[in-house]
């Protein structure tokens, strides 16, 4: 028999790079764009997701942020409250009354979790509300809700989309 070499002792079972390289394939061109006036969040949470496989754009504030939603398009947009500027509500607001950018689910973020800054973030339109500081696993249950839901939905028969709409909006 042949000695195993270092790397043939951490190489992981085929089961799991299937799986794993499957999850890839599903947001490999997904794109979201990060609305927040923190360099440190900014740059933690592109450093988050594109470790995951996801594209990122990014906006120090709400208006830089609405101008990117509307060129871009992106597949979901994680939206800080206070900023400079257009703060995070006024941005939901005026992207839930654009057309070309009332489907992008909104999740709200905030260091303050008051309830009153959860209601009025998903009254104005976001999806959901994250607190911050941001944990890994809340914010990958959320894009896999929003994200991989949407993702499955393009790829499925247009017939059974329609349905799906008619069933739960």
């Amino acid at each position: 028999m042949g000695r195993l070499g270092l790397k043939d002792l951490f190489l992981r079972p085929s089961k799991k790079l299937d799986k794993r390289s499957k999850q890839r394939e599903a947001i490999t061109d997904r794109t979201i764009l990060i609305i927040d006036d923190s360099r440190t969040v900014v740059h933690a949470l592109k450093t988050i997701l594109e470790q995951a496989g996801y594209s990122t754009l990014a906006a120090s504030d709400g208006k830089r942020g609405i101008e990117l939603a509307t060129d871009y398009q992106p597949d979901l947009i994680l939206m800080d409250i206070v900023m400079p500027g257009i703060n995070g509500f006024k941005a939901t607001r005026l992207l839930r009354k654009d057309v070309r950018t009332e489907e992008i689910p909104i999740i709200i973020m905030s260091g303050n979790e008051q309830a009153t800054e959860k209601f009025w973030g998903m009254r104005l339109g976001a999806n959901e509300f994250l607190s911050k500081p941001i944990q890994r696993g809340p914010l990958f249950k959320m894009l896999d809700q929003f994200i991989l839901k949407k993702s499955h939905l393009q790829t499925a028969n247009p017939k059974d989309s329609k349905e799906y709409d008619l069933l739960y909006d």
